[in-house]
């Protein structure tokens, strides 16, 4: 255990969207790639990112701001990366708290850990555009409701024998169900309460 420890502590920490919320919550200040398995920059990149992350995971100059660095698979976390709104890989992030900064400089290893470092010069994400805002929180529901409704189609499809049809009937009514259900909820809580005189 001591070992992945230490291995955690100096090497680039993998996140994934499983652990991805209860990691960010330590308090510290993350940099994290947004990566593509076949994406060639990506891999030539790699080494050099191993290297920040040692770099950063052992630098002591400031006590106060601890930065750890991670890489996601953009690939695999689509729910991540739609609510950071990945467009290209590999993309860089700064996360302190609510506050998101997107590196769009050179990709080098001082550029990254004078970033890392020295955020200031980089204008943040609007909260209410960023990953941890309204709207960044929709695109990652939106995303995990499509992956959950695809799952349950394949679940339907090749596990119960159903015919594709009839999967995509079930599956249709089941969200138009859940969306009534909803605006009946919604508008009980909205409805004007009546005027007693």
């Amino acid at each position: 255990m001591q070992l992945f420890a230490n291995a955690e502590t100096t090497g680039v920490i993998k996140l994934t969207a499983k652990n991805f919320d209860k990691k960010l919550s330590d308090g510290n200040v993350w940099l994290i790639e947004f990566y593509a398995p076949w994406c060639s920059h990506c891999t030539r990149f790699a080494p050099t990112y191993e290297l920040v992350a040692k770099q950063l995971h052992t630098q002591r100059d400031n006590p106060s701001r601890t930065v750890k660095v991670a890489k996601i698979d953009g690939a695999a976390e689509r729910a991540l990366s739609s609510r950071f709104s990945v467009r290209g890989f590999p993309t860089f992030f700064l996360v302190d708290g609510w506050t998101v900064r997107e590196y769009e400089g050179n990709r080098s290893q001082e550029n990254l850990v004078k970033f890392a470092m020295d955020p200031e010069e980089v204008e943040p994400m609007p909260f209410l555009f960023g990953p941890f805002g309204p709207m960044g929180q929709l695109r990652s529901f939106l995303m995990r409701s499509g992956s959950w409704a695809v799952g349950l189609y394949e679940n339907l499809t090749k596990e119960r024998g159903m015919k594709p049809l009839v999967a995509m009937a079930v599956i249709c009514c089941a969200g138009m169900v859940v969306g009534l259900f909803l605006i009946v909820v919604i508008g009980l809580f909205m409805m004007s309460k009546m005027k007693q005189d």
